[in-house]
């Protein structure tokens, strides 16, 4: 799991093909997004990275804010936003992203706040068709109808459809695909439209229901730094996994060799005790002859 970026959304207009075909784009800008804080699994139960974006003037930050930037040595952001991600993908402290992260056909999802339309009727909002527009309603065509029961239950359902404020809230919209991206300038181009008005934040993110590209940058698309992919990491464990198996070849031939050895000593054990047994034998004869020799003297 990767971490997201931080965008600004600057508006929509349209990319030509290569074929000739032109895509409607949303076009997003990417600056001065860094890496503020990291929580990790031992001390926070979690792995995550900070990201903070967009310059603000020191005099519109507060204290607290001011002296947590100063700490990591960073210069006052205006937008934070915590990304969860693997332990193998966090990223140091200090470090910038790049227009880079995502590859270009990469699926992404954005997560931004929908633009605010203020108080709005129940036609409107929720699409209702209104009541009958003849005798005997009094001047109430565009009202939502009724809005609860008698005494029983004596209250409205919560999530009842009425009037109230519409837009103006946090949407997700998935599976959307990276057109092209302009890592100097720091823009991406995403096909269709995302969430919220120009100039609003979206936080985009490698796409849920889609699989990550291996040629995506691993942890993440750093700015001025060489990004390992995928497969370069999968490169760096088979050439693990061959040394191990060299040293595991090594060791079952030591092994091998030690066990000959220790045939080699038992085969060799009985022929010595053989050995001793015959010598004992031939001094065993040699005394008898001795005590012959000596009874026939006598």
């Amino acid at each position: 799991m990767r971490s997201g970026l931080i965008v600004k959304k600057i508006g929509m207009t349209r990319l030509y093909l290569e074929d000739g075909t032109h895509v409607p784009v949303t076009v997003l800008s990417l600056k001065d997004c860094q890496v503020v804080a990291n929580q990790s699994l031992i001390k926070n139960g979690y792995n995550s990275v900070t990201l903070a974006s967009g310059e603000a003037k020191p005099k519109n930050t507060n204290k607290s804010q001011r002296e947590a930037f100063a700490k990591v040595k960073i210069t006052p952001k205006q937008k934070q936003m915590e990304f969860r991600v693997s332990e193998e993908n966090m990223i140091p402290i200090g470090s910038e992203l790049s227009a880079n992260h995502f590859v270009v056909g990469q699926y992404v999802d954005a997560t931004g706040i929908t633009i605010g339309k203020g108080f709005a009727g129940a036609m409107k909002r929720h699409n209702f068709g209104g009541l009958r527009a003849s005798h005997g309603v009094s001047i109430s065509h565009r009202s939502h109808g009724s809005t609860g029961n008698s005494q029983d239950p004596g209250r409205v359902f919560k999530g009842k459809k009425m009037a109230g404020q519409m837009g103006n809230r946090q949407r997700t919209i998935q599976n959307l695909q990276v057109v092209a991206a302009d890592q100097d300038r720091g823009l991406i181009f995403i096909k269709g439209g995302l969430p919220g008005s120009k100039g609003s934040w979206v936080s985009l993110k490698d796409a849920v229901k889609k699989a990550v590209p291996s040629d995506a940058p691993y942890p993440a698309g750093l700015k001025g730094a060489s990004n390992s992919t995928k497969d370069d990491n999968r490169s760096e464990v088979e050439v693990d996994d061959v040394s191990s198996d060299k040293n595991k070849v090594a060791e079952e031939v030591v092994k091998e060799e030690v066990q000959i050895e220790e045939e080699v000593k038992k085969a060799e054990a009985p022929t010595k005790k053989e050995a001793i047994s015959k010598e004992e034998n031939l001094d065993a004869k040699k005394q008898e002859k001795t005590e012959d020799k000596k009874e026939k003297e006598n």
